[in-house]
């Protein structure tokens, strides 16, 4: 995946990104940090034809656009179905076989299935809503700041559940975070884009092995990193 030179200017004059370059190989984890309103929403947005570039371009190399996946701020189930019709919905779309069973135990949702989305807590409307965007194995997965509004214990569970899930299916990831520890301890590379219109202004890789344990978070090489990714931030604002 890749994008050159992008720029991103809506009808009313807002200029959202600027001259915008960034690739993304098959397979890598990559985070997007970066101050609030620096665009990094509208680059998921692009990379899911949500919207069109107003200059510049996006291509995909040699194996063409991939199935994407997208997990929103929201966990947007419909309330009216339970857990597991939820999860089903991409399948059901495309028409393919649904046997969900396996994607709900993955997450922690085997016996929530037969649940509605209002006997759910927030944590598990967001496993539900990481379940549905990988039930039909998308090749790419987009996360807008999935975790932003959940509780510590429930952030990092969900954080190790998805790491996971990354390392058996190998899916390229663009994860957009407003958190440095998050994106430290997720991602082989955390891009730190400037204030709008938004831009490239580093990009870090996080040079440390998987799987990453709970007891990295206590390494110096841990704060390291933050302190890298901090230092960028400052610079951006």
């Amino acid at each position: 995946m890749h994008l050159q030179s992008v720029g991103k200017r809506f009808a009313n004059g807002y200029a959202a990104l600027e001259d915008f370059s960034l690739s993304v190989p098959p397979g890598q984890f990559v985070s997007l940090i970066g101050p609030s309103g620096c665009g990094k929403s509208t680059v998921l947005s692009l990379i899911a034809g949500l919207a069109e570039p107003t200059a510049g371009a996006l291509s995909w190399g040699e194996r063409g656009k991939p199935d994407i996946g997208f997990v929103f701020q929201e966990p947007t189930l419909m309330p009216w179905a339970t857990v597991a019709e939820n999860v089903a919905l991409p399948l059901t779309l495309a028409g393919k076989p649904v046997d969900i069973a396996d994607q709900l135990a993955k997450v922690g949702l085997a016996a929530f299935a037969g649940a509605y989305p209002r006997q759910l807590s927030g944590g598990m409307k967001m496993r539900a809503s990481l379940a549905r965007a990988l039930a039909a194995h998308p090749s790419l997965l987009l996360l807008d700041e999935p975790f932003g509004a959940l509780d510590e214990i429930t952030r990092f569970d969900l954080i190790d559940q998805l790491l996971a899930l990354w390392q058996e299916q190998r899916f390229t990831a663009l994860f957009v975070t407003h958190s440095i520890t998050e994106s430290v301890f997720m991602s082989q590379r955390v891009v730190v884009m400037g204030e709008r219109p938004g831009r490239v202004l580093a990009d870090i890789p996080i040079e440390e092995p998987y799987p990453r344990l709970p007891d990295f978070r206590a390494k110096g090489r841990y704060a390291a990193w933050c302190g890298r990714v901090l230092d960028a931030l400052r610079a951006a604002s």
